[in-house]
C-alpha cells in the first residue's frame, strides 16, 4: 500500500507532520480529514511533487471518469451556463461558513457542496475547487485560481484564517463585509429607481406629445387659420425639428457615447473621467464618501484577521474604485511604509474629514486600529445613507418639476392658441 509523508494543521492551527498509508492520494486526503486535520502538504513518498505530477494527471483525466477535475475546471466550464461569476462568490461563501460551523472541515464542506448544491455556476465552482482540494492544495490556493470569482482580498484572509487555525471567523467576518457591500448596492439601486421611473416617464410623455398630440393638433390650428402664439409656436418649430432632424440626433448621441466608452476604457480616459467626477458636487459627495466606507471597512476586516498592515494597506488600496482616488491612497501607503502615521498620510488624500483622522490618530495611540476603523466605517456609513436619502429626494423632485412644468408649458400651449384662434371668429 502507498504511504504518504503530509503536513497538516488543526483547528486549534498547530502543525504537525507525519506518514500515513492509503490506497489513493485521495484515500489519505479524507484519513487526514476524519482526523480534524488540515493538510497544506501531502506527498506520495518516494514520488515526484504534484506540480510535476498534475501535468499526466490533466491528460487521464479525459479517459478516466473518476479522476479528480482539473485544477483550472475547464472540462466544467466548456459551457457558458456552467462559468461562474463574481455573483457566486457570496453564495459559495456563506454555504461553506455553514458546514465549517456546523463542524466540517473546509474539504469535506467543499466536497458536499460539489455534490449537493444545485444551482449550475455554484456547483460547478465547488466540483472545481473540489477537484483542487483532492490534490492536497489549500483552500486559499485553490481560491486563488478564480480570480475573477475571488479577489486577492478573499483569498489572502483565507490564507490567514488557515496558517491561523482561524478560518471560520474569516469567512463570517468575509460574508459580513460583502453583504454590506451588496446592501449598500441595493440602497443606490433603489435611490435611483424612483428619479429613472419619473425620466422614463416624462420621456413617454414627450414621445406622445411628439408623434399623436402634435401632429393633430397643428392640423387642426392651420385648417382654422390665424397667427399661433409664441408658446405654441415654439412647440410646433420643435416638434418639426425633432420629427426632421431627431434621429440624426439620436446616431450621433450613440457614436459619441460609444467613442467615449472606448476612451474610458483606456488608463488616461479612465483617470480624467474620474477626475472630472471628483469636481462634481453630487458626484464628488458621493464617489468620497462611498470610497471612504469601503476602505475603513476593508482596511479592518485585513486587520483582524492577522494580515500585516503593509499587505493589507495595499490590497484596501485596490478596492478603491475611482482612479484618481486611487493613486492618491497608493502615495498615502507609501509614506506609511516610509513610516508616517496612518492618519497623517490619509489626510494628505484631502478627502478625509478632520473629525474622521482625529478619530483614526486616537486608535493608532491606543493600539486599536482596527476597532477604530470599525467605527469608522459606521460613521461613513450613516453619512452615506443621510447623503443617498437627501439626493434621491432633491433628484426627484427636480425631475418631478421639470416634468410638470413642461406639461404646464404644453398645457398653456394649447390653450392660449384655442383661445387666440377662437378670438378671431366673427359671427
Amino acid at each position: 500500500m502507498p504511504s504518504f509523508s503530509y503536513t497538516a494543521r488543526d483547528k486549534s492551527g498547530a502543525t504537525s507532520s507525519g506518514d500515513l498509508e492509503a490506497p489513493s492520494r485521495r484515500d489519505a486526503l479524507r484519513k487526514l480529514q476524519t482526523r480534524g486535520l488540515q493538510p497544506t502538504r501531502l506527498e506520495e513518498a518516494g514520488a515526484k511533487p504534484a506540480r510535476e505530477r498534475r501535468a499526466p494527471a490533466r491528460h487521464s483525466a479525459a479517459s478516466t471518469p473518476a479522476a479528480p477535475a482539473p485544477a483550472s475546471g475547464s472540462s466544467l466550464f466548456s459551457a457558458r451556463s456552467a462559468t461562474p461569476t463574481a455573483a457566486e462568490r457570496l453564495p459559495f461563501l456563506e454555504a461553506l461558513a455553514d458546514l465549517v460551523r456546523g463542524g466540517l472541515s473546509a474539504g469535506e464542506a467543499v466536497r458536499l457542496l460539489s455534490v449537493r448544491v444545485s444551482q449550475p455556476r455554484l456547483r460547478a465552482l465547488c466540483a472545481s475547487l473540489w477537484g483542487s482540494l483532492s490534490e492536497g492544495q489549500t483552500l486559499s490556493a485553490a481560491l486563488a485560481q478564480f480570480p475573477h470569482v475571488f479577489d486577492a482580498q478573499t483569498t489572502n484572509l483565507v490564507a490567514a484564517g488557515e496558517a491561523t487555525g482561524n478560518l471560520r471567523d474569516v469567512l463570517e467576518r468575509l460574508i459580513s463585509h460583502f453583504q454590506e457591500q451588496k446592501e449598500l448596492r441595493a440602497k443606490l439601486a433603489a435611490a435611483l429607481a424612483y428619479p429613472v421611473f419619473v425620466c422614463f416617464l416624462a420621456f413617454g410623455v414627450i414621445l406622445f406629445f411628439l408623434f399623436f398630440l402634435m401632429p393633430r393638433l397643428k392640423g387642426l390650428l392651420s385648417s382654422l387659420g390665424g397667427e399661433l402664439p409664441w408658446a405654441t409656436q415654439i412647440l410646433v418649430n420643435g416638434s418639426e425639428f425633432l420629427l426632421r432632424y431627431g434621429v440624426f440626433g439620436i446616431a450621433g448621441i450613440v457614436v459619441a457615447a460609444l467613442f467615449f466608452w472606448q476612451w474610458r476604457r483606456t488608463r488616461a480616459g479612465r483617470l480624467a473621467t474620474d477626475e472630472l467626477a471628483l469636481r462634481l458636487p453630487i458626484l464628488r459627495g458621493f464617489a468620497i464618501r462611498g470610497t471612504v466606507l469601503n476602505f475603513a471597512h476593508t482596511l479592518a476586516v485585513l486587520l483582524e484577521n492577522g494580515i500585516t498592515t503593509a499587505e493589507a494597506l495595499r490590497l484596501a488600496e485596490r478596492t478603491v474604485a475611482n482612479e484618481a482616488l486611487r493613486s492618491r491612497f497608493a502615495e498615502a501607503t507609501d509614506r506609511v511604509l516610509e513610516g508616517e502615521a496612518l492618519s497623517a498620510a490619509l489626510a494628505r488624500t484631502g478627502i478625509f474629514e478632520p473629525l474622521l483622522l482625529d478619530r483614526l490618530s486616537v486608535s493608532e495611540q491606543t493600539g486599536s486600529l482596527a476597532p477604530g476603523l470599525r467605527d469608522i466605517a459606521r460613521s461613513c456609513r450613516a453619512d452615506l445613507d443621510r447623503f443617498l436619502n437627501t439626493f434621491t429626494k432633491s433628484i426627484s423632485a427636480g425631475v418631478l418639476i421639470a416634468a410638470f412644468s413642461f406639461v404646464a408649458f404644453i398645457a398653456y400651449a394649447i390653450v392660449s392658441a384655442v383661445f387666440q384662434v377662437s378670438s378671431s371668429f366673427r359671427f
